[in-house]
């Protein structure tokens, strides 16, 4: 399972996300930020920060 917190990128951002392939988490955290933080505009270095800061292992479920 990998996991995703926003928090770590968006600091006080509770959100969190977990799915079985980094890609869905990806998808995920990136219409996370531009639904919650108003990211218009998802640049690479952007998806790389994201893919850096995925873990594995257990986290609660959130779709989005």
């Amino acid at each position: 399972m990998k996991t995703f917190q926003c928090g770590s990128l968006v600091p006080g951002c509770s959100w969190q996300t977990s799915a079985d392939e980094e890609a869905e988490v990806v998808r995920r955290a990136v219409d996370h930020l531009r639904t919650t933080h108003g990211e218009t505009v998802i640049r690479e270095s952007m998806v790389d920060a994201i893919k850096q800061r995925i873990e594995d292992g257990p986290a609660s479920r959130q779709a989005s």
